[in-house]
Parts: C-alpha cells; sequence; structure tokens
C-alpha cells in the first residue's frame, strides 16, 4: 500500500501541480510523509538525511515540538488576524528578532517570505533617502518578486527584468577572481574600488542603497574576506546611501551566529551595522511562511508622520509569529546557534577538508556553521567546473544513498539544519565520499 501511495502522490503532483525554476515535462519529485530533526521519509518508509534543509530553511530541523506545540496552541487561540490589529504574538516575535539583531535597530516590519522582505526593504531605502537606484552583486540571489529579481544576479534575472533601477556590481570570490587578486585581503581592496567606482560613475546622489548578501549563498557560500563588509558600510556611510544586507539564508544560525553580520569576518574589528536587514527561512525553519525587514530607528522615525504606502494582509499572521517566537526561544535554551557553530568548526569543515584532499575534483571548501560549498573541477590546476552531466550523476548517486542534497552549477552546497549530530555528519561526509569516488572512476 505504501509503494502504491508514493506512487500516487507522485501522481497526483505531475497531474496538477506547475513546479518553479523548472521545464515541467522532466520532472519527477521524491515523495516525503513526514521528517524529524535532520531525516525525513517516503510513504514506504525510506529515510533520507537532509542536507539541504529544503531550501536552507529548516534551521531547528524537521518538526521540533516545540514549534509544532506553539502553532496548534496559536490555531486554538486566534488562526488569523489582519495586520492593523495587535497581538501578543506578533509583539513578542518583534522583540525577540531585535534583540538577536542588536541594539541599532528598532522596528520590524513583517512580510509572508524572503522575496517581499526584499521588495520592501528597497521601498524603504527608495522612500527615506528620496533617490532611486539600488546597487547589488551579480553573484547573488534575492527572490522571485519585481524588484528583488530584478536585484538578483545570476541568470533568473534576465527573462524578468521588468522592475527599473537595478545596477550590478561585481563583489569578491577569491577562487575566481574578477580583480586578479593573489590574497583575501587584496580581493578585498581591488572588490571595494570596483564598488567605488559604480559607485562614482552612477552618480552617489542618484542610489537609493547598496543591496548584498551578507554571506551570498545561491551563489556558492562565498564568505566574504576581511574588512570587505566594513568597506561596504563605509562607502554607502560617505554617500548616504542605505546598506540593506539580505539575511533571508544565512541568517538565524546558518553560520553560527544569529545574524551573520554580527559575526567575525577576519578583520579583528566589531561587527558591521546596515541600515535594513531582511529575514525569512531560519527565523521558524519555514513551518509556516513567514519574513521581515528589520530597520534601524533613524529609517523607522521617516514613518512617525509621513505614511508608509506598504501593507500586505498576512503580514505578522499569528501562526507565523507564533512558530517564530518559539524557534528563537528554543534556538536559545537548546543552544543551537552555538551548537552550528562548534559542527562546522569541529566536524564539517574539517570532514570536508579531508574529502577535497581525497578528491582532486574538490578545487575548493568554503563556508562557516552549518553553511558550506564544495567547488567542483575537472582541473584544479585550470579550476575548470564540470560539467552538467557529471552534477547530475552525482546528485542521483547521492540520492540514491539516502542523502537529500543541493547542487547548483558545478557546486555541492552543504547545508544541514543546525540541529545535524556529529555522527549525523560523519554518515554524510561517507556519503559524499562513495559518491564522489564513483562520479570519478565514471
Amino acid at each position: 500500500m505504501s509503494s502504491d501511495l508514493n506512487a500516487r502522490v507522485v501522481d497526483l503532483d505531475r497531474a496538477h501541480v506547475f513546479h518553479s525554476w523548472s521545464a515541467q515535462g522532466a520532472l519527477s519529485p521524491l515523495p516525503i510523509a513526514g521528517g524529524q530533526g535532520s531525516t525525513v521519509w517516503d510513504y514506504e518508509g525510506t529515510r533520507y538525511l537532509d542536507f539541504s534543509s529544503q531550501l536552507v530553511n529548516t534551521n531547528i530541523g524537521h518538526q521540533h515540538p516545540a514549534v509544532i506545540e506553539a502553532i496548534a496552541r496559536q490555531a486554538e487561540t486566534l488562526a488569523t488576524l489582519a495586520p492593523q490589529h495587535a497581538t501578543l504574538s506578533r509583539g513578542e516575535a518583534a522583540r525577540r528578532i531585535l534583540d538577536v539583531a542588536g541594539r541599532a535597530f528598532s522596528k520590524v516590519f513583517f512580510t509572508n517570505a524572503g522575496a517581499d522582505a526584499v521588495e520592501n526593504a528597497i521601498r524603504l531605502a527608495r522612500l527615506s533617502t528620496g533617490r532611486d537606484k539600488i546597487l547589488s552583486s551579480y553573484r547573488s540571489y534575492h527572490g522571485n518578486t519585481g524588484a528583488a529579481i530584478a536585484a538578483t544576479g545570476d541568470w533568473r534575472r534576465i527573462p524578468n527584468e521588468y522592475a527599473h533601477g537595478h545596477v550590478h556590481f561585481f563583489g569578491p570570490f577569491l577562487y575566481r577572481s574578477d580583480f586578479w587578486a593573489s590574497s583575501p585581503e587584496e580581493e578585498s581592496e581591488r572588490a571595494l574600488r570596483h564598488l567605488e567606482r559604480v559607485i562614482e560613475s552612477e552618480g552617489p546622489g542618484t542610489i537609493a542603497a547598496v543591496l548584498v548578501e551578507t554571506v551570498p549563498g545561491g551563489a556558492g557560500v562565498l564568505v566574504p574576506p576581511p574588512g570587505y563588509l566594513r568597506g561596504v558600510r563605509a562607502l554607502t556611510e560617505k554617500h548616504g546611501i542605505a546598506l540593506i544586507l539580505d539575511e533571508v539564508m544565512c541568517g538565524f544560525g546558518r553560520t553560527g551566529e544569529w545574524l551573520a553580520f554580527r559575526g567575525d569576518f577576519g578583520d579583528g574589528r566589531d561587527s558591521v551595522t546596515p541600515d535594513l536587514v531582511t529575514f525569512a527561512k531560519g527565523s521558524n525553519s519555514g513551518y509556516v511562511p513567514a519574513g521581515g525587514v528589520i530597520m534601524t530607528e533613524a529609517i523607522a522615525s521617516v514613518f512617525t508622520e509621513r505614511v508608509f504606502p506598504g501593507g500586505l494582509t498576512y503580514s505578522g499572521h499569528p501562526l507565523a509569529m507564533a512558530s517564530i517566537v518559539a524557534t528563537i526561544d528554543a534556538m536559545r535554551s537548546e543552544k543551537i546557534v552555538d551548537h552550528a557553530r562548534e559542527i562546522g568548526q569541529e566536524h564539517l569543515g574539517p570532514g570536508l577538508q579531508a574529502l577535497a584532499d581525497a578528491h582532486p575534483m574538490i578545487g575548493e571548501v568554503r563556508g562557516r556553521g552549518v553553511f558550506w560549498a564544495l567547488e567542483l573541477v575537472r582541473d584544479r590546476g585550470t579550476r575548470e567546473p564540470v560539467g552538467a552531466s557529471v552534477m547530475a550523476d552525482l546528485k542521483k548517486r547521492l540520492s540514491d544513498l539516502r542523502l537529500l542534497s543541493i547542487t547548483v552549477e558545478n557546486r555541492i552546497h552543504v547545508v544541514p539544519p543546525c540541529v545535524v549530530t556529529p555522527a549525523e555528519v560523519a554518515r554524510a561526509l561517507a556519503i559524499y565520499d562513495e559518491a564522489l569516488t564513483a562520479v570519478g572512476q565514471g
């Protein structure tokens, strides 16, 4: 019966569901019936280790009991509420988010997800500065709504460029440097000079915001080199430009910090303080759709007497707010952010580097916390990326070995939940090793 149910679920999906970012005819989705922690299973009971965190969002793992209980309790009390009213769960969620963001921030505007968080951060920057242009990196992904997709740098932007006022620049990526750099410090310095020239060429007085992912995720987990974020902040302050940090993917424990921008990126100085921060996924592990914009008092005060011309029916939805409160409380009480940092430092980072030592196909290992990428190459000397057929073969082998992975271009993104155990990391590393060995011999 369970095998029949697996087939029925797939048949229903293929008959009626339209999937994102896909040619519909070639799809063969994996049916998932349930999950717990870092594991999911299909309707036959076949278990998979989830090192994708779905779409890099189940930071607290699948079916955390405290979060499920909070959602159920809120549903019994008040299942929905329009945003013009006040409710306890929304106020408590905002307070907890501001606690982890830091004293510089005073208000949270809640959205339904990450894309509309970016959309509204852009709107807030434009309205508060009176300027129009948004500068963002070519190596980025910011969401699939009008301004968010136009701000995105990768291929998904090109068929969707309907919004105006967007300019792109190259951010730092030493392994494939656009600046002929030979050290992280040189890459940072030259990338900042490039950004400065773009700002000068576009006209500083026309630029509302510079929008960057603190650690670009979809582009390859590109941890910024020492001094880069601080240099971006200095350029924006010099010209009265708002700085928006996109933490939709890298926030809430993913890098081993509550928010990635609060971490140390190697320059030995205090963390950077942006004007606006976007978040979503990790704030409640996606149990109920939620996102938002964290803003400084300087931005919020612009709208003390002036109407903010934006809103969403489900802004601060009670079920989503209850799940955020429960997630942050559980992450605090169980020290999940500290755990993610330790997993990265003691297990995942060293284990992935050991894989690189054993497999010449791995050109670079990069990341922190539970946010890593393996750059796969045909040749370490030329750094030529492996082809699509290799990646397709590798992804299938990983699935056959019961590990859910994310493969992007020539990369494996290694992104388990923050609650992943050392034993689960060891198991995943063994699976990666077996799959890489098979592909390398194929």
